[in-house]
């Protein structure tokens, strides 16, 4: 009798932060209002779990046959920005930003994340990691449009454990949270 068909196994980043340190107790920050995530590079809505071989043909996004992620990378990545901002000011959409902001008579600054790479990169059959870019770029609300503060693009990279979607998924997590963290730094770092 043959066998069933294997199922794919579904991935997420975990449960997010967990409460194991002493609370920052550093002043809040201000408000931020974070826009929907794009992701130009990505397919719309595909939760595949896709890979390079950049020893073969770097151009191409492989997907594993039976990986899949709980939801679209670019929603992840946002829900973990969100979490991670969110540790010191509060995080708002850019629609539910502006409807407050308008009753308070200052909207927030605007943070705008576009994802551009949410790959496993192999370098050979063996060694491979996970590699996030993404563009954020920070802009002021005026009555006259937007003013551009800043904008920067951040590249990270974590080995993969294993050569296989398990050790991707960990790396490419572990990335994304990485550049959460450089994320915050550099939005402190702009007075924001």
């Amino acid at each position: 009798m043959p066998s069933p068909p294997s199922r794919p196994v579904h991935y997420d980043f975990g449960p997010g932060a967990m409460a194991s340190g002493p609370a920052d107790r550093r002043a809040p920050l201000p408000p931020l209002a974070l826009a929907d995530l794009e992701a130009p590079g990505l397919v719309e809505g595909s939760t595949a779990v896709v890979y390079r071989l950049a020893y073969a043909d770097a151009r191409q996004l492989r997907p594993y046959s039976q990986a899949r992620w709980s939801q679209p990378p670019a929603q992840l990545v946002q829900q973990r920005l969100r979490d991670r901002l969110g540790q010191r000011r509060a995080v708002l959409t850019a629609d539910s930003g502006a409807a407050q902001a308008r009753a308070a008579g200052k909207l927030p600054t605007v943070l705008r994340v576009e994802l551009e790479e949410f790959s496993q990169v192999f370098t050979s059959a063996t060694e491979s990691a996970g590699l996030v870019r993404l563009r954020a770029t920070l802009a002021e609300p005026a009555a006259t449009g937007e003013t551009l503060l800043g904008q920067r693009v951040f590249i990270v990279q974590r080995p993969a454990a294993s050569a296989d979607a398990a050790g991707g998924t960990r790396a490419l997590v572990e990335a994304t949270d990485q550049l959460a963290q450089e994320l915050v730094q550099w939005l402190e770092q702009l007075g924001r």
